[in-house]
């Protein structure tokens, strides 16, 4: 296991670590929205490296050990540059992506405009770049109809919480276990135990208990940028939650639709996380996709 904090072209500090033998072919793993590295629990990333794979996971700007900034004046697509700036600093010329929640959002930008530097790209628990998500919050609240699926309104009303100050530690521990229960839906049966090791590992590794929240207020991406999504040409994979209550079902069918030779994979039991319940097959299908590149491409 390997630290490295990473200057970015615009002088910001990210903190990234990897795993691995690093002459196996490079992973880099994209947390969502507000989540440090943590987000992808230990033992997710031992199970990729088993499959001699060498995985980098980084702090987004805004979390975990990376800059803090004080004024959020920047977009999603400098979020998408920061991960190529991780790619720069760990010397990975090419790297399969996979992206989680805001993470995949990140994924998409960068097939269209970093494509070079992706080998393959899995999309997890997300929404393509057509879809207006807060718009989509805002009419989940409201009752008003929508093409696609809207969060679900408890979920939507979690969010809207989710920066408000907590007293103490352990105050702001079970926020984070009940917002966690909410996210990884009713099917499979929720280890609260677990996820709390998850997020005291979170929270010591970012040194506070304050839950981010600026990635809310970063410039979004403008949704006519879906249509180019029909020009991508990396070999993708689309990770559907059936539990999802963010981006419920059909919005992995949709973006599939959306990427030339796409394939969906629907992960019974599988919501908005990753329970270790669930790491043995969602990592075989990751890496089921990344085998069959590196075969094709031998």
């Amino acid at each position: 296991m390997t630290e490295l904090h990473i200057t970015t072209p615009d002088g910001l500090r990210l903190w990234s670590e990897s795993r691995g033998d690093p002459v196996d072919p490079p992973v880099l793993l994209i947390m969502g929205a507000n989540t440090n590295a943590l987000g992808w629990p230990d033992e997710f990333v031992d199970a990729l490296v088993t499959h001699h794979l060498h995985v980098v996971r980084y702090d987004h700007r805004d979390t975990g050990r990376s800059t803090h900034l004080d004024i959020t004046d920047y977009a999603l697509t400098d979020l998408a540059r920061d991960a190529v700036a991780v790619l720069d600093g760990h010397g990975i010329a090419t790297a399969h992506v996979v992206g989680l929640s805001m993470g995949g959002t990140l994924g998409q930008l960068l097939a269209l405009d970093h494509r070079d530097r992706l080998r393959t790209l899995t999309l997890m628990l997300t929404a393509a770049l057509d879809v207006d998500f807060a718009d989509s919050m805002r009419r989940a609240v409201e009752g008003e109809p929508t093409d696609l699926p809207t969060p679900t309104p408890r979920i939507v009303t979690a969010m809207a919480h989710r920066a408000d100050p907590a007293p103490d530690r352990a105050t702001a521990l079970q926020r984070r276990i009940d917002e966690w229960r909410l996210l990884a839906g009713d099917e499979i049966p929720f280890d609260a135990e677990e996820f709390r090791r998850w997020e005291n590992a979170a929270i010591d590794h970012a040194g506070s208990y304050r839950q981010p929240s600026a990635h809310a207020f970063a410039t979004p991406v403008p949704t006519d940028r879906g249509a180019e999504l029909r020009h991508v040409t990396t070999p993708t994979l689309v990770i559907q939650g059936p539990q999802d209550p963010i981006n419920p079902p059909p919005h992995g069918r949709h973006l599939a639709d959306l990427i030339p030779g796409a394939r969906c994979a629907t992960i019974p039991g599988l919501g908005h996380a990753l329970p270790g319940a669930l790491h043995r097959q969602i990592t075989t299908t990751i890496t089921d996709h990344i085998g069959h590149f590196e075969r094709t491409t031998a």
